[in-house]
């Protein structure tokens, strides 16, 4: 991308109200000529307007082209006509390739081995809502096909290239024969037009295990949706948290950047909430997005500085260790970014 760069704020929930506006104040400083455009999604919107996801959202959205968005708080029982707006934004954008790259901060219990980044199928599997039930029977149906395969599978070969990285096939085609096997056998014929990418595959639970018992030994995970979903958050686990992990959903036409946390109702509107998986989120935008891999270097030192200084929120510190809030690590990345 090479226009003047547009970006599509949607603070959505919870945590989301006070991370996202400190995100946006470190992108604007690193990136002066960034537009903004405000918009609204999410429960609080819905219980205002009778929608979680306004139709002028989704406008600004497709103008802007790049959204950031923050985090969603869903009611924990149905409700009638309550859809979630960021599923609904994904799939309306066709944001077809999640990005959850997961390192080693310098932060209590983060493993510094650990370098990975995990590509999830974003748009197919478990997660299409294809369910239904019959009497005391739950039937959820898996959609896998080829084209949604093949195109998430050459934008994990394209970055694997890119960076160097080892790719490794997620799966669980040994029992999941079909929707499973379809997936492996796409991936592994994409690999073929990458034969500069060392490519092996494994097992979801094998791959589960032996990311806990050894960190640093994956580099880039190619997942189907749901074993994406999870295996992001168990890295994550081991790379400072989901404070810590940020996440870029791409397309052909459309990006979305948004931290992998929730919105936190239980400590929304405390100032304590960790704004860095927000700030990372937008480096993200910065590097694959607006192509501008100088940008989203400096955001990245500039986090690593502000940690380094033992600026830390409640969530990354060790117990008995000062904690600093929302707003205070958000201007330790400025100052560092200023410098």
């Amino acid at each position: 991308m090479t226009e003047q760069p547009r970006l599509c704020v949607i603070p959505g929930d919870g945590i989301g109200q006070e991370v996202i506006p400190v995100a946006v104040n470190v992108l604007r400083a690193a990136l002066p000529d960034l537009v903004v455009v405000e918009a609204e999604a999410g429960w609080r919107t819905f219980q205002r307007t009778g929608t979680a996801l306004p139709p002028a959202t989704l406008e600004a959205a497709r103008d802007c082209r790049a959204v950031l968005f923050g985090a969603v708080a869903s009611p924990l029982h149905p409700v009638e006509g309550y859809r979630s707006p960021i599923v609904a934004l994904r799939r309306a954008l066709d944001v077809f390739a999640n990005l959850r790259p997961v390192r080693g901060w310098r932060v209590p219990g983060a493993h510094p081995t650990l370098d990975l980044l995990v590509v999830r199928e974003n748009t197919e599997g478990l997660y299409v809502g294809r369910e239904r039930r019959d009497g005391d029977t739950a039937i959820s149906e898996q959609i896998v096909t080829r084209q949604g395969s093949e195109r998430v599978a050459r934008v994990a070969y394209r970055l694997a290239a890119e960076s160097g990285r080892r790719l490794t096939v997620v799966h669980k085609a040994n029992i999941l024969r079909v929707g499973d096997g379809l997936w492996r056998e796409t991936c592994l014929a994409v690999s073929q037009e990458f034969p500069q990418v060392e490519t092996d595959e494994g097992l979801v639970d094998s791959v589960a295990y032996h990311l806990v018992q050894d960190p640093g030994h994956y580099q880039l995970l190619l997942c189907p949706n749901l074993y994406g979903d999870i295996l992001s958050d168990l890295a994550a686990a081991l790379g400072g948290g989901l404070g810590m992990t940020p996440s870029l959903s791409l397309g052909e036409r459309y990006a979305i950047a948004e931290p992998v946390h929730g919105a936190a109702p239980d400590i929304a509107g405390r100032g304590v909430a960790n704004p860095l998986a927000a700030i990372l989120s937008g480096a993200l935008l910065a590097r694959h997005w607006w192509a501008r891999p100088d940008v989203a270097h400096a955001v990245e030192k500039a986090v690593e500085a502000a940690l380094s200084s033992g600026a830390y929120t409640p969530d990354i510190a060790a117990p008995g260790q000062p904690t600093v809030g929302t707003e205070e690590i958000g201007q330790a990345v400025l100052t560092r970014l200023t410098e």
